[in-house]
């Protein structure tokens, strides 16, 4: 009996030194990225806080001065247009985009046959190269183009996709081209995920697709679907290269978002210090937003 007490000590040692190896090895493995992790996101974060406080100058060097950028931005005419702008879009995202996932995944997921190449080909838009999908839906939205060739053929006028009033809607409905792929397979994930039973049960019922869908379906991916909103909300808010690449925040300033605004603010104008003010307030923001979505996330978990 003291021999087996005695020995007791000896294997609660090892197996501790057993696992600060592993904890050790686990480490050392994550510290590259840890440490690329703080030189490319805070280190410039930090430095963009700093900054926002300088008027940043190559030439003459950098002067400190205050709140000065903070007060020009709010004075500035176009914070209130891209914030608008931005506003919209992140709406028209909701509206026009949000939907169109979870009513794929859903019609994907009661397909009896052909699944697999459903999944394949409602993906396939998702790796389009930006390059060349901007490209094509130039093509596509242009007044000789396809789309408005073919209103013309059944009688309808020609429209104008890029002017103020359509602009951006017409960025959205690319976007959402591109981009409901990948979404689409998150929801079908989900919908795999159902058990079984309850299918089985309200066929044996006789209930309906339609009620198969409103009674199972939906109340098992509404978690999912706040979560990925929020997510939603939190990509749109930063969106600028469509923006960029389509309209350059025209005509009249229709398209130009906050985050696009920044870019000329720092790349065009040359303010780098109003630019970091401008990305010090959206980090915030954002930081409130990212605070929801995990507050949501870990909801999710627990149910």
């Amino acid at each position: 009996m003291d021999a087996e007490l005695s020995s007791q000590p000896i294997v609660a040692s090892r197996v501790s030194k057993k696992k600060m190896n592993w904890y050790l090895w686990g480490t050392l493995f994550i510290l590259p990225e840890v440490v690329l992790f703080i030189l490319f996101l805070w280190v410039p974060i930090f430095k963009g806080i700093f900054y926002s406080f300088y008027n940043v100058d190559f030439v003459d060097g950098n002067h400190f001065t205050g709140l000065a950028n903070y007060v020009s931005i709010l004075k500035d005419d176009l914070l209130w247009i891209s914030i608008k702008n931005t506003l919209i879009y992140m709406a028209l995202g909701i509206i026009l985009g949000f939907w169109i996932p979870p009513l794929v995944a859903i019609a994907v997921s009661e397909l009896r046959r052909f699944q697999g190449a459903a999944r394949i080909i409602s993906y396939l838009p998702s790796a389009v190269p930006a390059i060349v999908l901007y490209g094509m839906w130039m093509w596509f939205f242009d007044a000789v183009g396809p789309i408005n060739s073919l209103l013309q053929k059944i009688g309808i006028d020609q429209v104008s996709f890029f002017s103020p009033k359509l602009a951006m809607s017409s960025i959205v409905v690319l976007e959402t081209w591109q981009s409901f792929g990948a979404a689409t397979l998150i929801y079908i994930a989900a919908i795999v995920g159902i058990p079984k039973d309850l299918y089985e049960a309200a066929e044996i019922d006789g209930a309906s697709v339609w009620q198969r869908v409103r009674y199972i379906i939906l109340p098992s991916i509404k978690t999912l679907m706040g979560l990925l909103l929020v997510l939603q909300l939190i990509t749109t808010s930063q969106g600028f290269q469509a923006q960029l690449s389509m309209t350059d925040g025209g005509p009249n300033n229709a398209t130009l978002t906050y985050l696009l605004w920044l870019n000329h603010t720092a790349f065009r104008d040359l303010e780098f210090g109003k630019a970091s003010a401008m990305g010090s307030l959206m980090f915030f923001v954002l930081i409130g937003m990212t605070i929801l979505y995990n507050v949501m996330q870990r909801r999710s978990e627990k149910a």
